[in-house]
């Protein structure tokens, strides 16, 4: 039976707005399972003990033995508020319009636990909510609310002056829409939460979903005294890209040269002298304290008997670049930035100890939460549940894997990374770029998962590059069919424009852009590319698109 009150109305209300209509309740499955969702924060695709033996994470490394590890794990926005709005909305960025960290309307968005609620589900959000509204408020589709204003802090005095810690001031959590003082290391703070509504607020053979969103490990990243110096004499390998050669910068756009001496690159570091293998130590560092986090939770959830029907699902918002191609952090659609880690535990209903290669996206992740409680998908939801070729219902071979589309939009605050759009189509890569004088680049990943060597102009792929321009722009159609756009917010400031004084100058431009003046074929760049093309281009000959009916004997 449905009960019809103030939050069903408005929950019709908004999807109505919408253009949809609400779904209509599936069939529960006789015995709902649990969710705990850990959400991380740039957390590396790669930053486990198990994928590197320096690292010393337990309890993530036990969660993959239990359950099932996705090394093809996406995000379609590689940003905190564009990407954990598609993972609450199950909606890309083009849709939802949180397309960066600014302050942005919610208004009209459905969050996934809502429909979870109508079926019977106890929620609980714990942690960094970070996505659209900077408030800090309780949000609908949570029946607990533990946050804080946009990135948080780790520890209690983080960024307060000295006059006011002496006055007893402090950061402060959202219990429920009423401040409270942070009291402890984050991390910690938010899991005693976590495990506190476990015990207290969710009644026996009631389901329920944990949404424990952790700031961890988000730079500046801080450990907690315990792990302080765990790898002070570690050195961490970086990727082979990190150390870019002449070659290496040819082969990449303008941007990503002049990159490296800003903000976001390895030249100048968060605008500081430290290096990445210094900060990399922090960084796993504090990684720890949310092994331990994890730990407690599978603890208790096996004293009270509630681990065979709990699924856990380990996850991050982003990648991180740790120096891939002389970049950090995240944004572009380098493979170090788009995957993320997941590993998903379901005892009884996912295998044990396996590694599935199928390409999941943030996009699936709502969808198969629904799936799994017995709700139905809503109208606008664009991933699908990923359920059956995790469990091994489908097989990867027969699992019908979509493109894998990506869109990142500039941003005023940090301006040094460009619009950007990408498309995976089985091992092929192809980014462009939007609004800026630069060059394209596609990657045949199964050869060159590094992205070391940039196939936009090798005449041997030249016919796979209009399938995927078109592909591409096909994808970006919104929802409602209007023309694709580039969305942006209000400028406030200049942004994070500084460079080092001494550093990294200025990329030139590519060579084959580089001619003499007065050519005959000077609209070479308006032909079709093709391998004729391209090779006339690669030895800086005269090209015509009416010579390749020649080459093939034709005069018309």
């Amino acid at each position: 039976m449905l009960f019809f009150n103030n939050k069903c109305i408005w929950l019709a209300a908004s999807l109505l707005g919408l253009g949809l209509a609400t779904p209509a309740l599936a069939k529960t499955p006789d015995k709902q399972r649990n969710v705990v969702f850990v959400l991380l924060d740039d957390l590396r695709y790669d930053g486990m003990g198990f994928l590197q033996e320096e690292l010393q994470t337990p309890n993530i490394d036990k969660l993959a033995e239990s359950g099932v590890y996705f090394p093809n794990a996406v995000v379609t926005s590689s940003l905190c508020s564009p990407s954990r709005a598609t993972i609450l909305t199950g909606m890309t960025a083009r849709n939802h319009k949180i397309v960066d960290n600014n302050n942005s309307s919610e208004e009209g968005l459905i969050f996934f636990p809502e429909y979870l609620q109508q079926v019977g589900y106890k929620t609980g959000f714990f942690g960094k909510w970070h996505m659209g509204s900077h408030s800090d408020m309780p949000r609908e589709g949570f029946d607990k609310w533990v946050s804080f204003p946009g990135q948080g802090a780790y520890f209690p005095s983080d960024s307060i002056p000295q006059p006011l810690l002496d006055k007893g001031i402090v950061n402060l959590l959202n219990i429920d829409g009423q401040k409270v003082n942070q009291t402890g290391y984050i991390t910690d703070e938010l899991t005693d939460y976590a495990l506190d509504w476990l015990k207290n607020d969710v009644k026996n053979n009631q389901p329920f979903f944990l949404y424990l969103s952790h700031k961890a490990v988000h730079s500046d990243a801080k450990p907690p005294a315990r792990y302080k110096d765990q790898y002070a004499d570690t050195k961490f390998k970086l990727p082979d890209s990190a150390v870019v050669t002449e070659q290496d910068a040819k082969n990449k756009p303008m941007w990503v040269h002049n990159q490296r001496n800003s903000w976001h690159g390895t030249d100048f570091f968060y605008a500081s002298d430290r290096t990445m293998e210094e900060y990399l130590k922090q960084y796993y560092a504090t990684l720890s304290a949310v092994d331990d986090s994890l730990g407690e939770i599978v603890n208790y959830l096996k004293e009270k008997n509630l681990y065979e029907n709990t699924m856990i699902v380990f996850y991050s918002d982003n990648g991180f670049l740790i120096g891939d191609h002389g970049l950090i952090d995240k944004r572009n659609a380098y493979e170090g930035s788009v995957r993320v880690p997941l590993i998903i535990s379901a005892p009884g209903l996912l295998p044990a100890g396996e590694t599935n290669k199928t390409l999941v996206r943030n996009l699936d992740m709502a969808p198969t939460f629904l799936e799994l409680a017995g709700a139905n998908q809503p109208e606008q939801f664009e991933g699908k549940s990923f359920l059956p070729v995790a469990s091994g219902e489908v097989s990867e071979q027969d699992w019908d894997e979509p493109d894998f589309v990506y869109e990142y939009y500039w941003e005023w605050s940090f301006p040094m990374t460009p619009t950007t759009f990408a498309i995976r189509r089985g091992n092929l890569k192809y980014i462009q770029y939007h609004g800026v004088w630069d060059i394209e680049e596609l990657y045949d990943l199964d050869a060159d998962p590094e992205e070391m060597h940039n196939l936009i102009r090798d005449p041997a792929y030249a016919e796979h590059l209009l399938p995927l321009r078109e592909a591409l722009y096909a994808s970006l159609v919104p929802a409602d069919n209007s023309k694709p756009a580039v969305p942006f917010n209000a400028r406030l400031a200049e942004g994070m424009n500084l460079r080092k004084r001494d550093g990294l100058k200025e990329a030139p431009f590519p060579d084959w852009w580089l001619v003499e003046p007065n050519r005959k074929d000077k609209f070479m760049g308006l032909f079709p590319d093709t391998p004729m093309k391209i090779e006339a281009q690669r030895n800086k000959e005269v090209y015509f698109p009416y010579m390749e009916n020649m080459k093939n004997g034709s005069a018309h």
